[in-house]
């Protein structure tokens, strides 16, 4: 670092008892009180190079106090040393304590030419605000004088002096010895520009006050010249540095709301007046910063309770580039501990809300063409190229949009699997998650399936009707002959669906076999009862769908198909207790047939103890000889 040497006397004050006194052969003349510590020095060198001395002295001869002195004792005493000639050694650590001192007395040229006030400034801008990490720390000892630095203007001169190095190119930059953790100053100069476009300069302003920070960032993104990702960058190391509400958990966050103490009330102001400035200073541009980090965002601002513009503000660019998502980086902590629920799961609502509206805008299918002459059809125009450009501009922008909401259906249908064990989690939310997706970006429903799966293991109590209502979202033809046999056994599951999970594997197993369509007359008789029972076409198998991630399930959420592959398989006995549990179809049948027991039920009555033609199409069965015979 650099450092500037003022004076050649050697340093003769002392202390005696509780006075500060100098070593000289001339006895003192004159007192003075800064700070709570007496001076008895002379009048003469002081008052010859500081104006502020010479009036009081005329004005007030009896005042001998300095009261609210800019740096306190040291930064007199480097004055009052100045003023008699002794060495002192001036650097970035007390420039500003110097200068401020310096402005207090009135050194200025007013008294004497070259005086202090001029000596300070010319070392400030020709020499500290040169180097970066000079710059760096003398803006960090600002924050002692924040009104006089303001006032002097020192403040402003170093964001600006370190804006323009980061601005500039590295081999412009006169770099200290000790100025990063990156760069050293005996780098060649590809090794700084190497380091320049990796963002050599944010982990030194992470060192920065928020407020100073926040006035950096502004200067450097208004200089327009460096990237938005290396912005990003900055701001990612900023935050992981002083946001330790990211690896926070809710037990402690919860301890912290339930303390009374003042202090840590501070600290949680502090933090939250942090995250919003971070927020505010986000890049615009869509690959900035990344989804995993707007998320750590967002779940810090739920712990810190931050306003509610800027949680929305992070669900809106969380939504333009929700594809890039985990579904670890969607479990957000609840705004309050004291939530009974596991996860906020309005916030991702939120989220999903915005991805679908950014993604409403279609593309035209076909590009405009006005009509044109013979002479025109030999040679486009301009503007019809610019319109084709355009066109396959937004063929590419809808291909994307199309495959993000492909990912974001399996990033929902994984978050739907880890929600969905918590017992406090109401049906209306879990449901309303499971349609917001377009049911065009579900190429299968296997990963929906095991999410209802769990929430129906996890809420036990849930009546008829409401699990009726959760499968309402599944659409049986696009599950897989696993999910299909696992569905085929799940007791939980209603009637209705375990019928048409077994009609469709019905069909499925025709088609494969090259049969063609599934007719009526290839289905048995008692299954034939059951479908026209809940009104399905055995012959239009389409419909009777119902409408509408890598999967993190626990072994426990696992399928298993081994029962279905025993010859003493339970299908027959899932399906006559789910039958016995159709109250409401059994009184209909009831009432139209007068007291008779339901054709439905007989139906179910003369399933086999072993699956015949129907379910030989995807269930093995072992015969023995006497079986065949």
């Amino acid at each position: 670092m650099k450092f500037m040497k003022l004076g050649s006397r050697p340093d003769t004050f002392y202390t005696s008892e509780d006075l500060r006194c100098v070593s000289s052969e001339v006895s003192s003349d004159y007192t003075i009180e800064v700070s709570g510590s007496r001076y008895h020095l002379h009048k003469f060198p002081l008052l010859s190079k500081c104006l502020r001395l010479q009036r009081m002295c005329s004005e007030s001869p009896e005042s001998n106090q300095l009261p609210d002195f800019p740096g306190g004792v040291e930064a007199f005493e480097l004055c009052a040393k100045y003023c008699y000639g002794m060495t002192i050694t001036i650097s970035a650590y007390n420039i500003v304590a110097a200068r401020c001192a310096a402005e207090y007395l009135q050194m200025s040229e007013e008294v004497e030419k070259g005086n202090l006030v001029y000596k300070l400034e010319v070392f400030l801008n020709t020499c500290i605000l040169n180097g970066w990490r000079d710059s760096i720390v003398t803006l960090h000892t600002t924050k002692a004088f924040p009104l006089w630095s303001e006032d002097l203007a020192i403040t402003s001169r170093c964001i600006e002096a370190i804006a323009s190095k980061v601005l500039s190119h590295p081999s412009k930059v006169s770099l200290s010895h000790s100025h990063s953790r990156r760069v050293r100053d005996d780098d060649t100069c590809s090794n700084r520009a190497a380091a320049a476009s990796r963002g050599w300069w944010a982990e030194d302003i992470a060192e920065m006050g928020i407020d100073l920070y926040w006035r950096t960032m502004i200067a450097i993104k208004s200089g327009g010249k460096v990237p938005s990702s290396l912005i990003g960058d900055a701001l990612r190391v900023y935050a992981s540095k002083w946001l330790p509400s990211l690896q926070r958990n809710r037990k402690q966050v919860g301890k912290k709301e339930d303390s009374d103490s003042d202090s840590e009330t501070d600290v949680s102001s502090k933090h939250r007046l942090l995250l919003e400035s971070i927020i505010s200073l986000l890049p615009a541009e869509k690959a900035a910063v990344s989804c995993s980090f707007l998320l750590k965002l967002l779940k810090a601002a739920n712990i810190l309770n931050a306003s509610s513009s800027s949680k929305m503000e992070l669900a809106r660019r969380v939504a333009l580039q929700l594809e890039e998502a985990t579904v670890s980086d969607l479990l957000i902590p609840p705004t309050s501990y004291k939530s009974e629920m596991l996860y906020d799961v309005d916030v991702v609502a939120t989220i999903l809300e915005q991805f679908m509206i950014l993604g409403q805008t279609s593309p035209p299918t076909s590009p405009l063409r006005g009509k044109k002459g013979m002479m025109d059809r030999r040679q486009r125009s301009r503007s019809a190229e610019n319109i084709d450009l355009e066109f396959q501009e937004s063929r590419r922008s809808s291909s994307a949009s199309h495959s993000s909401k492909l990912k974001v259906a399996k990033l929902v249908d994984g978050y739907l699997q880890q929600i969905a064990r918590d017992v406090s989690l109401p049906l209306s939310k879990f449901v309303s998650l499971a349609e917001s997706v377009p049911e065009f970006s579900r190429l299968d429903h296997d990963d929906l399936y095991r999410a209802i799966d769990i929430y129906l293991k996890a809420h036990k109590n849930l009546n008829k009707s409401e699990r009726k209502r959760i499968c309402r979202v599944l659409d049986c033809k696009k599950l897989s002959m696993e999910a299909c046999m696992h569905a085929a056994q799940n007791e939980m599951l209603p009637l209705r669906v375990v019928v048409q999970v077994l009609f469709y594997e019905q069909a499925r197993a025709a088609a494969a076999t090259n049969k063609g369509e599934v007719k009526m007359t290839e289905l048995p008789s008692n299954i034939k009862a059951l479908l026209a029972a809940h009104n399905i076409d055995p012959s239009n198998p389409s419909a009777a769908a119902f409408s509408t991630t890598t999967s993190m399930a626990g072994p426990e959420d696992q399928w298993s198909v081994s029962g279905l592959k025993s010859p003493k398989s339970k299908l027959s006995g899932t399906l006559r207790s789910k039958l016995a549990e159709d109250e409401e179809i059994d009184e209909r049948f009831m009432n139209q047939g007068g007291g008779r027991t339901p054709s439905r039920f007989k139906a179910f009555c003369a399933i086999p103890g072993r699956p015949k033609k129907m379910f030989s199409k995807f269930l093995p069965i072992n015969r023995n000889s006497n079986d065949k015979n």
